[in-house]
């Protein structure tokens, strides 16, 4: 049923919080699909699920149901359910959102950092770099992600910040088709490289255009795997 990880493993062990195990077991499961650790078109079998976290089904299926209310899974003809993959439109509309987000809270953090703050930005550039010239391109979205997130941070709004890292973890996964391009990557880096001069200017309009085109040009390369693939590409 489900693939191999680190996340996994944890993510599935029995509860001991003191939330619903409902919820827990949804938080849990929605990590694991949005992430990509359990691939699009894998069916979610109730008691393997209940056996593995030590609970009844009964908070299982409660877990289920709310995923499939948030369309990330599909009840099944002959019963059951499975994941939903992703349609063309829900990348390209979710990468639009995120463009414009992501762009204000550059935006905002261009305007309200000081000085001492973009070394941390610095340095992750720096540690993305090192992964490149070593060819370590599985470290790259992870990498990527922390630098975004010490940007995002820098803009002072907590709001925006939190509408922006409740996409953070899908993007997580297209972070790992983007980077795994050799081209793309080294594009990103050049990009991180001009958003940070930028900063140092305080130039907010040309920050804010930066940040929008870095996240569209993203976007371009998943849906390009998309149509050539003529399936999800997350699978």
């Amino acid at each position: 049923m489900f693939n191999k990880s680190d996340r996994l493993a944890n993510a599935l062990e029995p509860l001991e919080e003191r939330k619903s195990a409902g919820q827990i077991i949804f938080e849990r499961l929605w990590l694991l699909i949005t992430c990509g650790d359990i691939p699009n078109g894998s069916r979610i079998v109730e008691n393997e699920i209940a056996v593995r976290m030590g609970v009844s089904r009964t908070p299982v299926r409660e877990a289920i149901h709310k995923l499939e209310r948030e369309g990330l899974v599909l009840k099944r003809v002959h019963g059951g359910y499975s994941v939903t993959g992703l349609v063309r439109e829900d990348i390209q509309e979710s990468f639009e959102i995120r463009s414009v987000l992501e762009g204000y809270a550059a935006r905002l953090a261009t305007i309200e950092h000081t000085a001492n703050d973009l070394k941390p930005i610095s340095d992750k550039i720096y540690e993305f770099e090192t992964c490149l010239q070593e060819d370590d391109l599985e470290s790259l979205p992870r990498i990527n992600t922390e630098l975004h997130d010490m940007l995002y941070s820098l803009s002072g709004n907590r709001r925006l910040i939190k509408i922006i890292n409740d996409f953070k973890n899908q993007f997580l996964r297209f972070r790992k088709i983007i980077l795994k391009d050799r081209a793309l990557a080294r594009i990103s880096q050049q990009d991180h490289h001009e958003m940070l001069a930028m900063m140092r200017e305080r130039r907010v309009e040309d920050v804010e255009r930066l940040v929008r085109e870095h996240i569209l040009r993203g976007m371009a390369a998943v849906l390009d795997q998309y149509d050539r693939q003529k399936v999800d590409p997350l699978t």
